[in-house]
């Protein structure tokens, strides 16, 4: 009798304040019925609350239990949508409005296993061979399985200068391996251009950060003065960013009205359009646009949005399928919460989410043994962002100064003698603009 006396003494209480809570989120408008069967579901989370509290070999905090109830129930979900105690919440709200030590990966968990999205050309992760795909199995030697992304984010930042070590678990390597990593404050270029001879210009969009729509412009305007006939837009390894910048950078090659991304949910408030605003301000030249399974979410936008509309040919291999909307709500303790509220399609109709995107033309790039990668990673072709404690599109552009994030020159970006897909997207270009000027010719004579 003495356990049901415990039970009955601490239950009240705490089904009181669960339900108090279920009627704030629900705003107090749910049916009745929805009401009874979620208060008879918060009565048993409430009688093992209060069990563990009474009867359990050691001293346990209500505070602590709770918060790995509400861990566990969000991650049951999807791996974007999150809990986050006050101490994760405030570092990633700081992070979001400065400047961080990091290693230049941006990770999401897939397989319920810490994945890289993509590393960042020039950081820490980059010069030591991380590659889009590898699996990050121990974090300073602390496993990552059952660790949640905002966890595994807290344990890769730190201050600069700072060591970490990760496990990866590559698909062709023989088993696991460490990587010693020092990390640095992160500043990502967000688009370089180069002339590749030939009439044919060359773009990369590593981040889609908060100029890089204008920065576009002002490449693609430079790069024309000098007769640009054609182009390559590389998107690979670029794990996505700003909502409005994908939106922006798709505007630039569409016609005024031209559909870009749309996106639904449960809540009608979370279904929304965006539409080309002022038509296409760059000249429509043949096109190609490289992406890989590093290439995710802003980077999926603007990649399908062409494609849909024939704008532009897609060249590479499938996306990394990253293409769902997360809403981050502060929580009354200081906590947060980051919830998937909805998913984004292509004009046609096609889910982002968790399938990817399939380019029009299929080009696999070999890939370096693990002896290469880590000896010589400068050969490694680097692509794309950073680390980040979330990656929620957001809506609103920066009006800062500066122009830190364009580059212009001959020597940026890869080189076509050596990388194949860009080797191929300028065969793809130049059979076009050949077939072109016959056509042309046909019809004149």
């Amino acid at each position: 009798m003495r356990l049901g006396d415990l039970f009955r003494k601490g239950r009240k209480s705490i089904v009181v304040v669960l339900t108090l809570a279920l009627l704030v989120i629900g705003g107090g408008h749910h049916e009745v019925t929805a009401v009874d069967d979620s208060y008879e579901r918060l009565k048993v989370f409430a009688e093992v609350l209060s069990l563990v509290q009474a009867n359990y070999v050691e001293e346990t905090k209500p505070r602590d239990l709770i918060y790995s109830g509400i861990k566990g129930m969000l991650e049951s979900l999807d791996p974007h949508s999150a809990f986050m105690p006050p101490d994760i919440f405030k570092e990633m709200q700081v992070e979001t409005q400065g400047s961080f030590g990091g290693l230049g990966i941006e990770i999401t968990v897939k397989d319920r296993m810490l994945t890289v999205v993509a590393p960042i050309e020039g950081t820490p992760a980059d010069r030591a061979g991380v590659h889009p795909g590898d699996r990050i199995v121990k974090i300073d030697g602390n496993p990552t399985k059952d660790m949640t992304l905002m966890e595994a984010v807290k344990k890769l930042r730190g201050p600069q200068g700072t060591r970490v070590i990760v496990t990866i678990l590559r698909e062709e390597s023989p088993g696991p391996f460490e990587l010693t990593l020092v990390r640095e404050v992160i500043e990502v270029k967000s688009v370089k251009a180069k002339e590749l001879g030939d009439g044919v210009a060359y773009v990369r969009i590593s981040a889609f950060q908060e100029r890089t729509g204008k920065d576009l412009l002002k490449a693609i305007e430079q790069l024309g003065q000098n007769g640009m006939s054609a182009m390559v837009l590389d998107l690979r390894n670029n794990p996505g960013g700003l909502l409005n910048q994908a939106v922006q950078v798709s505007d630039l090659f569409l016609d005024q009205g031209q559909l870009i991304v749309y996106t639904e949910g449960r809540i009608k408030n979370q279904d929304l359009r965006f539409s080309a605003e002022h038509g296409a301000q760059i000249p429509k030249v043949p096109m190609v646009i490289l992406v890989n399974g590093g290439s995710a979410s802003a980077s999926e936008i603007v990649a399908g949005a062409l494609q849909d509309w024939k704008r532009a040919v897609i060249l590479g291999t499938k996306t990394f399928g990253k293409g769902s909307v997360q809403t981050v709500v502060p929580l009354s303790d200081g906590s947060g919460l980051r919830l998937t509220t909805a998913k984004y399609f292509t004009p046609k109709g096609r889910s982002i989410h968790g399938t990817g995107l399939m380019p029009d033309i299929v080009v696999e790039v070999p890939r370096p043994t693990l002896a290469k990668a880590q000896s010589s990673p400068a050969e490694k072709e680097g692509e794309s962002e950073k680390v980040r404690p979330q990656r929620r599109e957001e809506k609103k552009i920066s009006e800062e100064e500066g122009d830190t994030s364009l580059q212009i020159g001959k020597r940026e970006g890869p080189d076509p003698d050596t990388d194949i897909q860009l080797k191929r997207a300028m065969e793809i270009l130049k059979a076009s603009r050949i077939i072109e000027k016959g056509f042309t010719k046909g019809s004149a004579g």
